[in-house]
């Protein structure tokens, strides 16, 4: 395969569950997040986001490194490395706030949306940079 073709497969990789969470995550807008059921769905698709972005990232990231664009390589390492992380820094404030709604605190459900709205905002800007790059990642030489 050519350093285009694994340069499109890894954008392709990262594109996917990115615009599957893109396209998911905002009809939790519509419903109240003081429902527990809803709240582990919700929970559950930030879970399932972090992992399948680590995966994807560091795939992307080796793949990028074996085709020679060592500078792509290291972007997309950025974002498993934020994925990876960021995994463990947003689960816990989720489920801080989780803990504080069922303890009752009136404020937790708003802070709950607004930790979803800010996933949802750092999924967006990451898609919006992966796309801008395409330009720039797949050149013919």
């Amino acid at each position: 395969m050519t350093s285009d073709g694994i340069a499109v497969a890894v954008m392709i990789i990262l594109l996917f569950p990115m615009g599957y969470f893109l396209l998911a995550s905002p009809a939790f807008l519509l419903v109240k997040l003081d429902i527990q059921p809803v709240t582990q769905l919700l929970r559950g698709m930030f879970n399932v986001h972090f992992r399948i972005m680590s995966v994807a990232g560091v795939i992307g990231a080796v793949a990028f490194m074996v085709a020679g664009r060592p500078l792509f390589g290291a972007g997309v390492g950025l974002i498993a490395a934020f994925a990876i992380w960021g995994r463990g820094w947003f689960m816990r404030r989720m489920d801080d706030q989780l803990n504080a709604r069922d303890a009752g605190d009136a404020d937790a459900v708003r802070r709950l949306r607004r930790l979803h709205w800010g996933g949802m905002l750092c999924n967006a800007a990451l898609v919006a940079a992966l796309l801008a790059s395409i330009p720039y990642v797949v050149t013919t030489t």
